[in-house]
């Protein structure tokens, strides 16, 4: 199962999102470097087409349907950004798509995916399963399913992510990103032990989403309460059952990050880089700003996965930290 996808799918998938998707850039900083006493290089998912990361596999598995399948239309469940990426894929490649979103999730995801084309159908995402509704409606309709995260093709998709990081800021030490159903670390830390074979893979989760490091910490799949977390997109209550097997080979340490520690993150990355991130695509550089990950003299490479935010919302989320600080800390 490990090698469910090698580098030769995420090499075939960079090819095939070549002229499609966004080639983003990688940025540093002299204070974030400072800060963490290592050279960190930013692959910044958030300029990427629909704001993260996730339109790479959308597309790249989309790309891969055959004439009669893109005929009859495609259906998924997500939170926002994956729902987003597989509206865009479906309008640029002449399919429909069927979207079965929480119905909490960010205002400004869920208007995007409508804004697309997609058909979008609500649920509760704490007393319904989003997996059973999508499944339903799917057979119901004759619609090919492309998960969020559990498919090789949306894991070799995302994988062009950190090809792309290589090869733009050369070998790292470590590399580290965000895991939520684990789609993006899959095909990352493929493609990364692939280029870099010496890195240390690290991810990150939020403190209430901790599934994947209860998991490999048991050995197996751990499903959990679904998470109440700022990172809507890390929300999963069970890695998936694709991903959590070439994680379990390829991870090589899960770290946790609070909801205070995510918002410190976006603040830096805006105040210091004029980077906008939502909570998930702050994670990775909340581990190290916080200390839950130090590598000193270390060549680091990380994921900004996302920047799906509101104004309203990052300034409410900011403004709710800092009315838990004592005054003598603002």
């Amino acid at each position: 199962m490990a090698s469910l996808i090698t580098i030769d799918d995420i090499i075939r998938a960079a090819d095939r999102l070549a002229d499609v998707a966004h080639r983003t850039p990688v940025l540093t900083s002299r204070i974030l470097n400072e800060r963490v006493g290592a050279e960190v290089f930013l692959k910044c998912e958030n300029f990427q087409r629909i704001g993260a990361f996730k339109f790479r596999g959308a597309y790249n598995a989309l790309a891969e349907l055959t004439y009669e399948q893109r005929e009859r239309g495609v259906a998924t469940w997500s939170s926002g950004n994956h729902a987003q990426a597989i509206a865009l894929a479906a309008g640029l490649l002449g399919t429909s798509a069927l979207i079965v979103m929480p119905e909490d999730a960010p205002a400004s995801k869920l208007a995007a995916t409508k804004g697309y084309g997609a058909e979008v159908v609500t649920y509760d995402r704490y007393t319904e399963d989003r997996t059973a509704i999508g499944a339903a409606l799917a057979a119901e309709r004759g619609l090919t399913v492309i998960p969020p995260f559990d498919h090789p093709a949306v894991m070799a998709g995302q994988g062009t992510a950190a090809l792309e990081l290589v090869e733009q800021a050369g070998p790292l030490d470590a590399f580290l990103a965000p895991i939520g159903g684990g789609g993006l670390m899959a095909g990352c830390a493929t493609a990364v032990t692939a280029l870099c074979p010496d890195a240390r893979i690290i991810g990150v989760e939020p403190v209430d989403g901790d599934d994947t490091k209860r998991s490999l910490t048991a050995g197996h799949r751990v499903r959990i309460p679904v998470p109440h977390t700022i990172a809507d997109a890390q929300a999963a209550d069970i890695p998936g059952e694709l991903t959590f097997p070439i994680n379990q080979k390829l991870v090589d340490e899960i770290t946790l990050v609070t909801d205070d520690q995510l918002v410190t993150a976006m603040s830096f990355l805006f105040d210091t880089m004029k980077i906008v991130a939502e909570p998930t695509g702050a994670a990775a550089v909340a581990a190290l700003l916080s200390g839950r990950v130090q590598l000193p003299g270390a060549r680091i490479g990380l994921v900004i996965s996302g920047g799906n935010i509101s104004a309203s919302r990052f300034a409410a989320l900011v403004g709710e930290r800092d009315s838990r600080k004592p005054a003598h800390q603002l």
